[in-house]
């Protein structure tokens, strides 16, 4: 009837609202959304992708950066690939509103060579990280300790570039488990710099105190010169007693 035109023309509106990216595909089972747009030759994130979307497929583009907020729309998000991409930075904000509900985060064959902390240690998702020229440090080892890694991929992750050489195009896993610590070498550089400082004021004060005494000292023999110098006092005499 007349009074269901306008509801049905709002039903319409919201669905193309919640309509596929352009170019995506977002196949729907049993009420969940699928948003698959692999291999699309996409250069950023969607902005488009619907809010109801449970699998998120961005794998095999050209994704360079992950901004803040890319996906804080997407609170129904159980899985995330961003695998295959030439993503070398991410935002802090990049994972925002996915917290509790991802349960999968690809980030494997990447570019990526620091872990953003921020953006990934308030999630309790599995994280891929494998394939990306990751660069070992003591940064890199503290943000470890604080994700979930995917058990299957996380053998897989190796330094690229290390504080320690010996340890390049070896497996982190690997090296972390057998005991060693990224950390204990920038703590040891640390000690070293401030062990140089501490030498350094202090040969600076040895050098002032030593400069000083010898100045007081020159100072004192050219007074006491000095007083050499100068003539000596006439003897006093005595009250003259009275004439004869």
């Amino acid at each position: 009837g007349p009074a269901g035109g306008p509801c049905l023309l709002l039903l319409f509106c919201l669905r193309l609202g919640a309509s596929c990216p352009q170019s995506c595909q977002c196949p729907e089972h049993a009420g969940a959304v699928a948003v698959h747009c692999s291999a699309r030759g996409l250069q950023q994130v969607p902005g488009d992708i619907p809010a109801d979307a449970v699998l998120l497929k961005l794998d095999a583009n050209e994704i360079a950066h992950v901004p803040n907020g890319a996906f804080q729309h997407l609170h129904q998000l159980r899985e995330l690939d961003l695998s295959q991409n030439s993503i070398e930075t991410i935002g802090p904000a990049a994972f925002s509103g996915l917290a509790g509900g991802l349960r999968l985060l690809d980030l494997s064959h990447n570019r990526i060579r620091r872990i953003p902390r921020d953006a990934l240690g308030t999630l309790s998702a599995k994280v891929r990280l494998s394939h990306n020229p990751l660069h070992c440090e003591c940064a890199l080892q503290e943000a470890l300790w604080e994700l979930k890694l995917d058990p299957e991929s996380a053998a897989e992750i190796a330094c690229h570039t290390a504080v320690r050489e010996e340890f390049v195009g070896k497996p982190l896993i690997q090296a972390l488990d057998s005991g060693v610590s990224f950390c204990s070498t920038q703590r040891r550089t640390t000690d070293v710099a401030m062990l140089v400082t501490m030498f350094g004021w202090f040969a600076m004060v040895i050098a002032y105190v030593v400069y000083y005494v010898r100045q007081n000292q020159e100072e004192a023999r050219k007074h006491l010169e000095h007083l050499k110098s100068l003539p000596s006092a006439p003897a006093s005499r005595g009250p003259a007693g009275p004439a004869p």
